[in-house]
């Protein structure tokens, strides 16, 4: 049964072996209306506006580029990869327009995108990636895990252009479980020796263009990544079986990701991750995971610190999130810094978008003294949904066990607003630490039920419930 949180429950985190009492302050003033919750100068909301009239999904001219006119064939067995190539050069020196897939199943290699392009796959169209790496090469410059490095291109890869999209209402099939994706990461573990390898690379300063996989290695590629580009729109279109995470804006900004269906079945498939991007807008998206839905990033360790660049103005809206891990997560790396992220109107475990798994966190945020640091300002609200699986709001600032880093961090400023979820094994999850304590969390306005245990609260200050009942019963900060 649920317990109360209250001004003299003892509660233990997770992970931690001491219990500590949770102070809270008390009620200031007299309740506000719903809507004026936090108030004037303090709602963050008032961001919201101001960046969603900064972000402008780009235009194209009206010039079209049908690939087959190019030498593709929509037979699903053809190599296309030269013909999507010699149809994105043309579009691009032509001064912009669309590329189109039309009509059938085509078969391609990395299909890299130039500025003024949009790659549009028209219903009834399936783009099928090939299961062969070798048409993933040569190797580009990427960022992996939040390590920059050259690997295998993303399957759909721009680096350093303006004014690019992928659109249209067709299928992205990245044919995943065709190839030896999953086999080098869960069965013979293929992966691990690279994944560390880099992570070492990161940590000791070894110079960018050193760090070379790609051909020999086993780091799985990214479906979709925008690597330094300007204005970004994913439209419309379905993802599905990708190798790795699936639509990627990193290091880049005015970034547009609405209408998506995301279908992801192997490990560690994230829905869309923008990371150290700014001016982000994710919107009536539908993800069905098996990770994270939506993970905000920016850079892992020491070589995010290195490049030193946050993610921020992050807006999620009116999408649906169905997934192994978090429904709107930050993290874990994070080590450029988060700061302002805002997400409102999304359904968490939808009886009528059914995933694989269900939302152990709808929100999620993870941070630690290896990652270094800050988050500040994560703000929810009007979310609903049912079968939660575990916390609903989980924030750990000790995540993996910290990783044995002694960098500080910085978790603050976390909002959670007229709120309805049904089924959770408990309300909150809050990990701060004895050095770095987790700063300014606010519900006010929510209602939990099916509820199974208490809270687990450590090393919170200001921790305030206003309005808030778990199980039916007001439960007051």
């Amino acid at each position: 049964m649920y317990a109360p949180l209250s001004r003299r429950t003892v509660l233990k985190a997770a992970g931690l072996s001491a219990a500590m009492a949770v102070a809270l302050p008390g009620r200031a003033g007299a309740a506000a209306p719903p809507d004026a919750v936090p108030v004037g100068r303090d709602d963050p909301w008032r961001q919201v506006p101001r960046i969603l009239a900064r972000i402008h999904p780009p235009h194209f001219p009206s010039r079209w580029f049908d690939v087959r006119d190019y030498g593709a064939v929509a037979d699903g067995t053809t190599l296309c990869t030269d013909a999507f190539r010699r149809a994105v050069t043309a579009a691009h020196h032509a001064g912009g327009g669309h590329v189109v897939a039309k009509d059938g199943r085509y078969l391609t290699g990395a299909i890299r995108l130039l500025s003024g392009v949009d790659l549009h796959v028209a219903e009834g169209a399936v783009i099928a990636f090939s299961p062969d790496p070798a048409d993933f090469l040569p190797a580009v410059l990427t960022r992996w895990e939040g390590t920059e490095c050259w690997n295998y291109s993303p399957f759909i890869y721009a680096s350093g252009q303006r004014n690019v999209a992928v659109t249209g209402d067709g299928i992205l099939d990245g044919q995943a479980r065709l190839g030896p994706w999953e086999s080098w990461y869960r069965t013979s573990g293929l992966q691990s020796p690279d994944q560390k390898l880099l992570r070492k690379m990161g940590s000791s300063g070894t110079p960018v263009e050193d760090r070379v996989f790609g051909a020999g290695h086993y780091l799985r590629p990214q479906m979709v990544q925008f690597h330094r580009c300007q204005n970004v729109l994913v439209s419309d279109v379905t993802l599905i079986d990708p190798p790795m995470w699936t639509v990627h804006p990193v290091l880049s900004s005015n970034v547009t990701v609405r209408g998506i269906t995301v279908d992801s079945s192997l490990y560690n498939t994230d829905g869309c991750d923008p990371e150290a991007s700014h001016d982000v807008h994710i919107t009536g998206c539908r993800f069905n995971t098996n990770d994270d839905c939506v993970a905000v990033k920016s850079g892992r360790d020491e070589d995010g610190h290195r490049v030193g660049v946050p993610s921020e103005n992050i807006v999620v809206q009116d999408c649906m999130f169905s997934g192994r891990w978090g429904g709107l997560t930050v993290g874990s790396e994070m080590s450029g810094g988060v700061r302002n992220v805002f997400a409102e109107r999304c359904v968490v475990n939808s009886p009528g978008f059914p995933g694989r798994y269900p939302v152990k966190y709808p929100l999620y945020i993870k941070a630690s003294k290896k990652r270094g640091s800050y988050v500040e300002g994560v703000h929810i609200r009007r979310f609903t949904g049912q079968a939660v699986e575990r916390e609903a709001i989980y924030v750990t600032m000790d995540y993996n066990g910290g990783e044995g880093g002694i960098l500080p961090v910085s978790v603050s400023d976390i909002t959670v607003r007229d709120t309805r979820l049904d089924g959770a094994r408990s309300v909150l999850g809050l990990v701060g630490l004895e050095t770095d304590h987790l700063r300014g969390v606010h519900l006010a306005d929510c209602d939990f039920t099916g509820v199974r245990q208490p809270d687990s609260v450590a090393f919170t200050d200001d921790l305030t419930l206003d309005r808030v009942t778990v199980n039916g019963a007001e439960v007051r900060s």
